[in-house]
């Protein structure tokens, strides 16, 4: 070969290597960076398993969604990282009105509770859900939502606890053994003298404004209390009391809505704090899933429920066969009278600040029409 053949194949040879080290040179800086953007974008999801008491374990919240987002919806989300022991009261023993005193004790992690069953120690909680002050469920919403921020403080200063999300139940209604299923008629006024079951102070503000006898029993304990005696008539939502089988023991629908049971999710919040951010935003996230889930479901239940009480049509089983009876115009009259000199008044007296009635005037009170005064 000659030299010149020979140097035009050295050089071409030196060119080659060079480029090839350019190309190897690039890729590692691009694999390098790749690796970097990768292990930054990864969530820090740390490791958890929470101790989650949810609601009862029959009725449809519990089944369908509540159970669910703990044993599914975050596990999978968070690869695996973020787990729980999540179990209803009813297979706790627990009746419900305990759920967040034992939350800031540190027993549980999270619990799922409606708000008049922990009102005890704050009774601007129950200002959420004061019996018979809204009828609608879309103004209900409203009325919730724009009072949240009560609840958050109230929960956060009483129970040392995150407020994560609120929603609520079908309507709650009055049911009663009138013993003879006949009877089409039925006035508020017919229910003096009655006993009826409750579980909140403010639904026995009401019961005390017809005139009846309130007596407080657990969710779980009311059919036997019905078919004993120890109530005549018991309060709670529509779908609910279908599937705790009250049509068993009470004759009649009175379909008179007194509230839509608003329920929150809490947690306890060293547990909260002791989280990373990236899993705190993973549980908000999901969680605003969860609650349009819920008051989708609780809107879809309420007339469900009312139909399964009593003739059908009922997807779930054999309809209750309950006598409805619809709420009259004078009911309606006596109702808001009720609310007014009876359930807000009571309320305001329980409340105890101008604060706390101001709070209220100027959320659920601005909604629903009403102002509370001390």
């Amino acid at each position: 070969m000659c030299k010149t053949a020979a140097a035009g194949v050295n050089r071409n040879g030196r060119t080659l290597m060079l480029q090839g080290m350019k190309i190897a040179a690039a890729a590692a800086v691009a694999g390098a960076i790749a690796l970097g953007a990768g292990a930054a974008g990864a969530a820090d999801y740390g490791k958890k398993e929470f101790t989650v008491v949810g609601t009862w374990g029959f009725l449809d919240h519990w089944k369908e969604r509540e159970s669910k987002f703990w044993q599914e919806v975050i596990p999978e989300a968070s690869g695996g990282a973020l787990t729980a022991n999540a179990k209803p009261l009813t297979e706790l023993g627990l009746s419900g009105f305990e759920v967040m005193r034992l939350l800031k004790l540190g027993t549980y992690d999270a619990v799922h509770g409606v708000t008049t069953y922990v009102s005890q120690d704050s009774p601007a909680i129950e200002g959420a859900d004061l019996a018979g002050t809204i009828q609608d469920l879309g103004q209900y919403r409203k009325a919730v939502e724009a009072y949240a921020h009560v609840i958050e403080r109230e929960f956060a200063e009483k129970y040392d606890a995150k407020l994560l999300m609120l929603y609520a139940w079908p309507s709650q209604q009055l049911w009663c053994n009138l013993g003879d299923k006949s009877i089409t008629e039925l006035s508020l006024d017919d229910l003096e003298g009655k006993k009826i079951r409750t579980y909140s102070t403010t639904l026995g503000d009401f019961i005390e404004g017809v005139g009846g006898s309130a007596v407080t029993i657990a969710f779980a304990e009311v059919v036997p209390a019905l078919q004993k005696g120890v109530a005549d008539c018991g309060l709670t939502g529509t779908l609910p009391a279908y599937n705790a089988k009250w049509w068993q023991v009470v004759t009649h629908n009175i379909r008179i809505r007194l509230g839509y049971a608003s329920s929150f999710l809490a947690m306890n919040m060293d547990s909260w704090n002791s989280l990373t951010s990236d899993a705190q935003n993973l549980i908000m996230e999901k969680l605003k899933v969860l609650e349009e889930e819920m008051w989708d479901a609780t809107a879809v239940n309420d007339q469900r429920g009312m139909d399964c009480n009593a003739s059908g049509p009922c997807d779930l089983g054999e309809p209750g066969g309950m006598t409805p009876i619809e709420v009259s115009d004078a009911d309606r009259a006596k109702l808001k009278q009720i609310v007014s000199d009876f359930v807000v008044k009571r309320w305001a007296e329980r409340c105890g600040t101008q604060q706390c009635v101001d709070e209220w005037n100027a959320t659920v009170g601005k909604i629903a029409g009403i102002e509370a005064s001390l």
